[in-house]
């Protein structure tokens, strides 16, 4: 009987994963398009840093599908992990920005829009859907959405409502959380595998900050590299081999547990960055900006009928996502109004297409001062218009000749310029996104220094101390379990 009971539980878990595959979301902090030593693009050498070393993600990129043309859904932290939650846009949201605006008193020609940081509970999150589907659900890292923390919207074990500073406790050898983050990954993969469930995790690492907490072996592996000497940009590639290695430690447990054919990798990154590390990389802007540093990041998925080592250069976003993982899941239940994805599950299967969403324009809304003045950024066919809110410019680039962004198209091509200026202004009202306003209180004969947007300020988490369970000598954190949503 117990012989019997036991192949009629392998037949029914092989089943379950055929139909309903584990998804496994890997998000990296602040990392460049060209930030690995993967090449995004097959014809684009830029598309590949000079001084990284990612071997993991190399073969996750030899094993599934890279996505040349990937966007974050904005070019900040938190803004962009709320839409990965939610399937909206940014602008859609009203949280365009991860640390604090500029107000009428810092004295810029324009006064921004507030943010409420603050994940609602109204709002259905990919993790509530999925466990209704029958997933188990994980949230492992930075959270940095408050809104009560991962338990209270839809996760089983979590962290914490954690921010940037939960990584500072953590050094050699345990850079940044990476290691600590990957073991209770992996437990809670072999929990599941052993329950016959299905599972989601999100694993949002905190690196690329803190590059100080690399490994010492890696950071002087890359120091000698340098010529003896450390500085900012060899601590990047430091911290971003040790991510890479955290990533292994996932794809050896996906391995060792023999799920390989029934679960989904997916590595992306919440906003991109100035630069990839070499001379030859450089997409124009980096995070703070919807130029293409600040958005186009990279995008490696491996799973089930994913042809390998195959590249997809149709355009897609991070809210994409949110419709994938339904489709990937089986998910019956009408998706949440207000749903701008779409899935990209076809793309999967031989790289091309176009991704079916409620509106055909890709919008990027950045109405701050970071990386730049106040601007937004709307996508027609390989075609981009920019619009900078002080002065209302309007430039266009054609990104499959240009793609950084040298070459103002706007006076040789008016007709088009017009046309993508109305759509964006409709899909902006549409979405009721905020827009700056005139600051009475600008002085142009002394304006202030830009470089006073850049920081934007202290980041904390919501209760701005440690989380219960961290152990700052150690470096050790405890996973917690979710309370149940009332």
């Amino acid at each position: 009987m117990k012989i019997l009971l036991s192949t009629f539980s392998t037949l029914l878990f092989i089943k379950l994963t055929a139909s309903q595959p584990n998804i496994i979301l890997l998000l990296s902090d602040d990392q460049s398009w060209s930030g690995l030593s993967v090449q995004m693009h097959d014809d684009i050498a830029e598309s590949k840093g000079e001084i990284f070393n990612t071997p993991n993600l190399e073969k996750l990129a030899a094993q599934g599908m890279r996505f040349s043309a990937a966007y974050s859904p904005a070019s900040v932290c938190s803004p962009t992990r709320v839409s990965l939650q939610t399937g909206k846009s940014p602008a859609q949201l009203r949280w365009t920005k991860a640390a604090p605006v500029m107000t009428a008193d810092d004295g810029f020609k324009l006064i921004p829009p507030t943010i409420k940081k603050d994940l609602q509970t109204e709002e259905i999150t990919i993790a509530e859907i999925l466990k209704r589907a029958g997933y188990a659900t994980a949230h492992y890292g930075k959270w940095h959405l408050a809104g009560g923390g991962p338990g209270e919207h839809g996760y089983d074990e979590h962290d914490g409502d954690t921010g940037n500073k939960d990584a500072v406790p953590f050094k050699d050898p345990n850079p940044v959380d990476i290691v600590g983050m990957g073991n209770r990954a992996n437990t809670f993969m072999a929990k599941s595998v052993k329950a016959g469930k299905p599972f989601f995790i999100q694993l949002s690492y905190h690196a690329l900050h803190y590059p100080e907490n690399a490994l010492e072996k890696t950071k002087a592996k890359y120091v000698e590299k340098n010529g003896g000497r450390e500085d900012k940009r060899i601590l990047r590639a430091a911290i971003t081999e040790d991510l890479d290695s955290g990533v292994g430690m996932i794809m050896d447990k996906i391995r060792s547990l023999r799920i390989e054919g029934s679960t989904y990798v997916i590595y992306t990154a919440d906003n991109g960055a100035t630069g990839g590390g070499g001379k030859k990389s450089g997409l124009r802007g980096g995070k703070g900006g919807v130029w293409e540093g600040g958005i186009r990041v990279p995008l490696i998925i491996r799973g089930p009928m994913v042809p390998p080592n195959s590249f997809c250069h149709t355009r897609v976003v991070g809210y994409d996502l949110y419709p994938t993982f339904c489709e990937i899941a089986g998910v019956k239940e009408p998706l949440p109004r207000g749903i701008e994805g779409g899935s990209i599950l076809p793309l999967l299967r031989n790289g091309s297409g176009e991704v079916r969403r409620f509106r055909e324009n890709l919008v990027f809304h950045f109405p701050h001062y970071q990386g730049d003045t106040p601007h937004s950024a709307i996508f027609s066919g390989n075609l981009k218009l920019m619009k900078f809110y002080e002065n209302d410019e309007l430039m266009l680039f054609d990104l499959d000749k240009d793609l950084f962004e040298q070459n103002n198209l706007a006076v040789e091509m008016p007709d088009k310029v017009d046309s993508m200026h109305r759509i964006l202004n409709k899909y902006l009202d549409d979405v009721g996104a905020e827009l700056p306003v005139r600051n009475s209180k600008y002085d142009p004969e002394n304006p202030p220094d830009m470089s006073r947007a850049k920081g934007g300020g202290k980041d904390k988490n919501s209760s701005g101390k440690n989380l219960k369970g961290d152990k700052k000598k150690t470096g050790k954190k405890q996973s917690t379990k979710s309370k149940k949503k009332k």
